[in-house]
């Protein structure tokens, strides 16, 4: 054979080789790259710690979602209910925010406000949304920011055999107490002697309780925290002659030692110091336990305008940098899907907030035990006021109820809070409603 032909067969077979060699490597990277597009992205989740049953029914819906599709995948970060909320102001101010952060729904329009979350409105199906009691949106400016799967709700506790022992009616949905038949019974209970205190109000809860508790008995008044049409008028809402009397009654309630000013423990109703507790229905499961059958669960006092009852608790926002909104939607509209908040609500014992999910819960199904507390939240929840002012708002009102029951002149108590509340809407420039001038006193 001649040297240049092998030479030239030598070459040839080099350039298959190398082709080859080529070929195959393409394929690798190809391969490579198509791992990579396959592979799920990650969405970042922030919540608070709560309770053991809470966390473990949420760690199982983040593994249900991650198993349901290939294309988000879910991490969660639990951090110390105490500085939960400051971290997530850290976070914002350095640009960190997860994509999806759980907050107290109150809270939900300051969040907005501030660029921190962005609207839901575009990212989340009509239809989900529609389900949703009012207890499980948050909004701000009429824009939907958040949802939730769960509520709670007030009302009254009672024993049905005190009850029966004192001659006092039952109150029901269609005919609740009435302020004056209340504070009738109340003073029936003391006259009997067998309650020192009659009424147990959770005096020893402080923060967010007092705001939730109470501001329902002015709106059952038809009075208000703030003016809800335009959110910058405090002046003749929260100091009308309706939220007086509503201040003067609350006040009445220690000085005639129906409720107790400072309690040692928060166990008056259930050790049967107390006739009737004022509460919410994060005691049921405790309370049925306990009392069976004897136990009652009443309707909050009408005040005039019917009962009313705070609405909202933690829920889901979408933060403002997230970079996988669509992901990060995917993974809430799970949350709310009738299944998942049904689950919550087994783990749980809390309200669902569509009749959806509570159809398939055991509780709170239509014949359901505990279906009373659903259609307490369906017929009385009323969201606490929209606007960014509102934890300025709770802190004065806070602090007005505080004054109260030391014994401070109801209309002075009330016209401290307007004043505080509007130099704080006037220092923010109205929260995005409006500028309202400085007060006078800045």
């Amino acid at each position: 054979m001649p040297a240049g032909d092998a030479r030239h067969r030598g070459r040839t077979a080099e350039g298959r080789y190398a082709a080859q060699a080529m070929k195959a490597a393409a394929a690798l990277l190809a391969l490579a790259a198509a791992q990579a597009m396959a592979a799920p992205q990650e969405v970042t989740v922030w919540r608070h710690d709560t309770g053991d049953a809470e966390m473990a029914a949420s760690k199982a819906m983040v593994e249900r979602f991650n198993r349901s599709q290939d294309k988000w995948k879910v991490t969660v970060q639990a951090i110390p209910q105490g500085s939960y909320t400051e971290a997530i102001t850290a976070a914002s101010m350095v640009g960190q925010l997860p994509c999806v952060v759980a907050i107290d729904q109150p809270t939900v329009p300051n969040f907005a406000w501030a660029g921190h979350v962005q609207p839901l409105d575009g990212l989340l199906p009509r239809a989900s949304v529609a389900r949703l009691m009012p207890g499980g949106k948050g909004t701000y400016k009429e824009k939907l920011y958040s949802v939730g799967q769960f509520d709670v709700v007030l009302l009254l506790y009672a024993r049905r055999s005190q009850l029966q022992a004192l001659g006092v009616r039952i109150a029901t949905v269609d005919q609740p107490y009435t302020a004056e038949e209340l504070h009738a019974i109340l003073q029936r209970a003391k006259a009997s002697k067998r309650f020192r205190f009659p009424l147990d109000l959770n005096g020893r809860a402080k923060g967010e309780w007092v705001s939730y508790g109470f501001s329902p008995w002015l709106q059952s008044a038809g009075a208000d925290l703030i003016d809800r049409t335009g959110y910058l008028r405090v002046d003749g809402v929260l100091n009308s002659p309706a939220a007086l009397g509503v201040a003067r009654y609350y006040s009445r309630l220690f000085k005639e030692k129906l409720a107790e000013r400072n309690p040692a423990d928060e166990r008056g109703f259930e050790q049967g110091r107390s006739l009737l507790q004022y509460t919410g229905s994060w005691k049921a499961r405790e309370y049925a336990a306990r009392f069976g059958d004897d136990l009652v669960a009443m309707p909050p006092p009408d005040f005039g305008a019917g009962p009313k009852a705070g609405a909202a608790s933690w829920q889901w926002a979408v933060t403002r940098n997230c970079p996988a909104p669509q992901g990060a939607a995917a993974f809430v509209d799970f949350l709310i899907s009738p299944a998942e908040m049904a689950a919550m609500s087994r783990a749980t014992g809390l309200i669902p907030v569509s009749e959806e999910a509570a159809a398939l819960t055991e509780h709170y199904r239509p014949g359901g035990d505990w279906r009373i507390y659903f259609d307490f939240a369906a017929r009385y929840a009323t969201p606490r006021p929209a606007t960014p002012a509102y934890p300025a708002i709770s802190a004065a009102f806070e602090k007005t109820m505080s004054d109260l029951r030391s014994g401070k002149d109801a209309a002075e108590a009330l016209d401290e809070a307007v004043e505080a509340i509007e130099r704080n809407i006037a220092r923010n420039h109205g929260y995005g409603f409006g500028a309202r001038k400085e007060v006078a006193s800045q």
